[in-house]
């Protein structure tokens, strides 16, 4: 047993300590983190023709293991959401920058990796730009998504990097216009820094998702990125900021009328449509409804600029028949909003919440987010439209139709089962 007498030689007075309580010591602070600023090859050069890209794809082809990848858009800046910049790394073939606007089909790149593991940050954002230039894995592991599972409090590249390897990535050119030629050398340095340790981080968050028994859901989430789409939005310019202020159904057309408008320049222009006008000023003509250019509102240069485009666009939607207005707001197909539950149905508002604070305690226990052991939506639908026997094998067929992962349907299934026991549909 370990000796617990103090070993300071110095007289002690009990009655000095008397009354005093014990104080822990304080944990010494983590260490800095090392900062990671220089790619460990230098920075590669930019590859801009076919006879480079032919180099990289050999290159790539005769490297092992997973391959790194990234992709850089100029978000905020240019219409759409295009790759101005890919990055791969390999173990044995080094670092390599694309230029994708000079090397617009990658397939090479596609062939040279074939069905060799990709290792992405946040995949959905870089899938389908990368699908545009010919880019697609047939297998992937994504490092955020993984980080999720793992219950990670912070999720960010920077903050996975910090977290495994206690190296501090740099993110100041994030959120830079990528479009810009030629790239300055300090972006190139920050491209080629975000795959220098992703095949570390990937190897790491393996074995701790191995530790946790996480392997296979990481798995199950992994292969369904692979079929990933983004979602088209039904009615995109529903999402106008301040849209609410405009009342009547005409108001409404007028907004919608103008968002197309915009959408048109900036596709002509190549250019953020944020940066033709914001919403903002958007909303501002809408309300003011005006029939020729000396009636639009000040204050933005655009408003001026493209004035034939936005009355024309307010005179479409004023020739529009009563019955072709848009309505206020779109119907969903789904069920009510929950907190309307108690009302409509209380015993389906019982069930709900008892299966949602079951799903909290086990995601609390696994130190995963609750979204990820089960997103809402299809919770809610099962639990408002249940089938028609409420037993785990119906209830884990009705997630999987609305995409649970089964690894997911098989945790929450019987969840829903107990709630449906427990409350009962009233005699």
């Amino acid at each position: 047993m370990a000796d617990d007498t103090p070993t300071s030689s110095a007289p002690t007075d009990p009655s000095d300590d008397a009354g005093t309580p014990d104080v822990t010591p304080a944990e010494p602070p983590p260490p800095p983190s090392i900062p990671l600023d220089e790619p460990a090859d230098g920075i590669p050069q930019v590859v801009e023709t076919e006879r480079g890209l032919t180099q990289a794809a050999a290159a790539i082809a005769a490297g092992e293991g997973p391959v790194a990848v990234d992709a850089e858009r100029a978000s905020g800046y240019r219409y759409g959401q295009r790759a101005y910049l890919v990055q791969v790394r390999r173990e044995g073939s080094g670092t390599w920058l694309i230029d994708p606007i000079a090397c617009p089909d990658l397939t090479p790149l596609n062939d040279a990796i074939g069905r060799a593991e990709w290792i992405l940050h946040a995949a959905t954002q870089d899938l389908a730009c990368l699908a545009e230039v010919g880019l697609r894995p047939r297998q992937l592991f994504d490092t955020e998504l993984g980080a999720r599972l793992l219950g990670l409090p912070r999720v960010g590249l920077a903050a996975v990097v910090e977290h495994y390897l206690g190296l501090a990535l740099a993110k100041e050119h994030s959120a830079v216009d990528w479009s810009t030629r030629p790239l300055p050398e300090p972006w190139l340095r920050y491209a080629a820094l975000d795959v220098e340790v992703l095949t570390e981080l990937r190897n790491l968050m393996g074995v701790d998702l191995a530790r946790q028994d996480k392997s296979e859901w990481a798995r199950q989430e992994f292969d369904a990125l692979l079929s990933w789409e983004p979602t088209e939005r039904v009615d995109p310019w529903r999402r106008t900021s301040g849209m609410n202020a405009i009342r009547s159904r005409r108001g409404i057309a007028v907004v919608r009328e103008l968002w197309y408008a915009r959408d048109d320049i900036a596709q002509d222009r190549d250019t953020s449509p944020g940066r033709i006008l914001p919403d903002a000023a958007l909303v501002s003509i809408a309300a003011e409804a005006p029939t020729s250019p000396s009636d639009l509102p000040s204050g933005h240069r655009a408003i001026a600029r493209y004035g034939r485009q936005w009355v024309a666009a307010v005179k479409r939607a004023n020739a529009l028949d009563e019955a072709d207005l848009p309505p206020r707001t779109i119907r969903s197909d789904g069920p009510p909003p929950a907190r309307s539950w108690a009302d409509k149905d209380p015993v389906a508002a019982a069930r709900l919440a008892e299966a949602r604070a079951e799903l909290t305690t086990f995601a609390e226990q696994h130190e995963i987010p609750v979204e990820n052991v089960c997103s809402p939506d299809p919770l809610r639908r099962v639990v408002w439209r249940p089938p028609a026997t409420p037993d785990e094998v119906s209830f884990e067929d009705a997630l999987l139709s609305h995409g649970v992962r089964p690894w997911q349907a098989e945790i929450v299934a019987p969840m829903l089962a107990r709630a449906f026991v427990n409350h009962p549909d009233p005699t």
